[in-house]
């Protein structure tokens, strides 16, 4: 008799409990916060290039994130986002960078002279954006339209140089002449999952001291694509 008392309790008690799960689950949370961690995919181009210079093939970028949502009215419709971030940022261009006695040379790689199949810079970088945040959102959907202004500094932590061609091939790391430091200002919008992203650079991803044929190297990056958001 025992026994079936204490197995009719402990299943009145469990019926309880998911009772009470099933209702925190439908509650809604007054307090949410959006668009915490993030998913960025992107074209990138290169800004003030000089002369002889292009971009060939597809340069590719891929960045991934924590963004600490803090809403600032009582609608949750305005926020600040601060986090932190790591990007990878492709470039396939024309311009050789040879390392001679110990010293960095640059050129535009000549078509009579020399084909390759491949030549791209590839930097991974450390970030930290901080955005202002405005959504239409509501606390029992998560399909609103989104307009978010940011900027971001970045540490340039690795970088490749690859080069494939008909003279040999070319791999270089970690080059003294990147700017260790990069920021800029970007813009997502969008509608629930689909948004628009673009970066603009404002600083040169070389030093001063890389040039061509005397010429400074002053270019900076503007980029492209689409931003996804988990929770």
């Amino acid at each position: 008799m025992r026994i079936k008392l204490l197995i009719s309790v402990f299943f009145i008690t469990l019926g309880s409990f998911a009772q009470d799960v099933a209702k925190d689950f439908d509650a809604i949370d007054s307090l949410y916060r959006e668009d915490q961690f993030y998913l960025n995919i992107t074209y990138n181009t290169l800004q003030k290039r000089p002369d002889g210079l292009k971009q060939n093939k597809l340069s590719t970028g891929l960045a991934l994130g924590f963004l600490r949502d803090m809403p600032l009215n009582k609608k949750r419709t305005v926020a600040l986002a601060a986090g932190i971030g790591y990007s990878l940022s492709i470039y396939n261009h024309n311009m050789g960078i040879i390392d001679v006695n110990n010293e960095t040379t640059y050129s535009i790689l000549d078509p009579d002279n020399i084909t390759f199949s491949k030549n791209k810079m590839s930097l991974h970088t450390v970030d930290l954006p901080l955005e202002f945040r405005w959504r239409n959102s509501t606390p029992d959907s998560h399909k609103f339209w989104r307009v978010h202004l940011g900027v971001k500094l970045s540490y340039l932590f690795y970088d490749q140089y690859k080069l494939e061609s008909s003279q040999g091939n070319v791999g270089q790391t970690n080059l003294q002449d990147f700017n260790d430091f990069h920021y800029g200002i970007y813009l997502t919008t969008g509608w629930n999952t689909w948004n628009l992203y673009a970066y603009y650079g404002l600083n040169p991803l070389f030093k001063s001291s890389a040039k061509i044929e005397g010429q400074s190297i002053d270019m900076n990056t503007a980029n492209f694509g689409l931003m996804f958001y988990i929770l």
